[in-house]
């Protein structure tokens, strides 16, 4: 860890080296969030060893409430709030057990239960490929969507790392790389909202640490806006490969690295 919390918004505008990896975090949240996901997991590997994982959890949250907000806009058009709702309250669930789990293990173990939760879904996205139609019809049930919502509850607080699982849930209901996006911007746009006080509470969120994600800003527009021309000229094909490579970097990364 470079430096402790109380030190960050001072470094951020003191040390060049702090302040390039924060803005490169910033920048990959910004990408992240334009569909993506697993190039988030960039993001929390820098702010974690920079910041420290704990610290680095309320220290990412307003800029990936940002980059929401930016994302919500552009890819209104394509989803609808009704699926969200659906996810919302598995996804409250697993938030709960998150907290328990924050509380109850070392950031080590943290690490590897997000990343076994990413290749475990990796691996179902791929054994369906094997059965398309019987793996859609699964896909589609609500015990499989409580099993996402929640999983993804859990990462969320525990490492911001919630993406690649519902991005690889909603590929495994064929929705268009758009409607991807647009259901998971405003997935997001809820699910980080809620975790504000949960950060606040355990002193993870400051104004000082709030001036710094303000000073980030233009990096995660830069990420977002950027992202987006990459993913309209994208094909599907080619998008959920991105989307299925990138879990899997990420979800060996944080079990293994």
């Amino acid at each position: 860890m470079i430096c402790p919390p109380s030190a960050m918004p001072a470094l951020i505008t003191d040390n060049p080296t702090v302040w390039m990896l924060a803005a490169v975090a910033a920048f990959c949240i910004g990408v992240s969030k334009a569909g993506f996901s697993g190039i988030s997991l960039i993001s929390v590997f820098i702010l974690a060893d920079v910041f420290g994982a704990k610290e680095s959890l309320g220290f990412a949250l307003p800029m990936l409430i940002i980059a929401d907000l930016l994302v919500y806009p552009a890819f209104r058009k394509y989803a609808s709030w009704k699926s969200v709702w659906l996810l919302t309250w598995p996804a409250l669930i697993g938030m709960g057990l998150g907290v328990w789990v924050l509380d109850s293990v070392d950031n080590d173990a943290m690490r590897k239960i997000i990343g076994a939760i990413i290749l475990l879904m990796v691996s179902l996205q791929l054994l369906g490929r094997f059965n398309p139609d019987g793996f859609y019809k699964l896909a589609l049930t609500r015990k499989f969507g409580f099993f996402f919502g929640a999983t993804g509850g859990i990462a969320t607080v525990l490492a911001n790392a919630a993406g690649p699982i519902m991005q690889i849930y909603m590929l495994s209901r064929r929705m268009d790389k758009m409607e991807l996006i647009g259901v998971g911007a405003r997935f997001f746009l809820a699910i980080n909202f809620l975790k504000l006080p949960l950060g606040a509470g355990l002193n993870l969120i400051t104004p000082s640490t709030l001036l710094a994600n303000l000073m980030l800003a233009p990096a995660i527009a830069l990420g977002v806006f950027g992202g987006k021309k990459v993913l309209v000229k994208i094909p599907q094909r080619a998008f959920e490969a991105t989307v299925v490579v990138f879990a899997v970097i990420a979800g060996i990364k944080l079990c293994f690295f």
